[in-house]
């Protein structure tokens, strides 16, 4: 299937790595030109990836905590864009981290996991409105399922991630007369590679793992990160053009189907 993506640029936050890494893959492959924000560059196969479609992809390291250097990495995109004489047909704000900072943890802690999981969400589409509006753009925000379950000692993520939801809608009205959709994608149990080092803290890393996939209604396993990025791209993408403000649960039915069927 056309997703009516060739030759237009997606920017990614969170794009070298687990989840984002399966949506610039998936962008690449519907001949999109994916622009990177993370902390880390990109592995050597996905640079490659990056330069073959050049001159539209690239990618920036940076501190997505810090909002001075996302105004400086926003000012080099629109100027990347309008250089290359691209269309900034998405943004998807998947960026974050479950930091486990809990109802008791410091103020200062608090707040430095709202600026790592959300900060960079409001800046990123304030400074880039202009060229979504342009584009006719879309944002999938990724969130997750502990903004509407709950997780236990990790607030200021979940927090996070709360607003990320709540800010879906808020920004489908608010850019609707833009023409920008805004739409998320609600993960919950993904194989990713910080998944599986997060189980090697248990005692038996592979009894875990099984008593996690036995509450996963469909299958009895966990989603995969192309699963995930499949549905993102489809989401951002013209094929979805009547679809905003909507959280797209791709979970297996962990969130809401009936414990009972465990």
């Amino acid at each position: 299937m056309d997703l009516g993506l060739s030759g237009k640029a997606v920017l990614v936050t969170g794009g070298s790595a687990g989840i984002g890494a399966a949506i610039v893959q998936v962008l690449l492959e519907e001949g999109a030109l994916p622009l990177i924000l993370d902390r880390q560059a990109p592995d050597a196969a996905t640079q490659a990836a990056l330069q073959a479609a050049s001159p539209g992809g690239r990618s920036w390291a940076l501190a997505l905590d810090d909002e001075s250097a996302l105004l400086r990495a926003a000012a080099e995109v629109r100027h990347h864009l309008q250089e290359q004489g691209l269309a900034l047909a998405g943004l998807v704000h998947n960026a974050g981290g479950n930091d486990s900072i809990g109802l008791d943890a410091p103020t200062a802690a608090w707040r430095g996991s709202l600026e790592r999981n959300l900060l960079h969400t409001m800046v990123l589409t304030r400074e880039l409105r202009g060229p979504l509006r342009e584009a006719r753009g879309a944002i999938v925000n990724i969130a997750s399922k502990t903004a509407v379950t709950g997780q236990g000692d990790t607030s200021g993520y979940v927090a996070a991630k709360g607003a990320l939801l709540a800010l879906t809608r808020e920004w489908a009205v608010t850019l609707r007369d833009d023409g920008i959709r805004v739409n998320a994608i609600v993960p919950a149990e993904v194989w990713t590679g910080s998944y599986a080092r997060w189980l090697q803290t248990f005692d038996d890393p592979e009894a875990r793992r099984a008593a996690i996939e036995r509450r996963i209604p469909l299958q009895r396993r966990m989603t995969l990160p192309r699963e995930i990025a499949d549905s993102v791209v489809f989401t951002l993408s013209p094929r979805a053009g009547h679809t905003t403000g909507q959280w797209l649960f791709v979970d297996g039915g962990y969130t809401h189907l009936d414990r009972a069927l465990d």
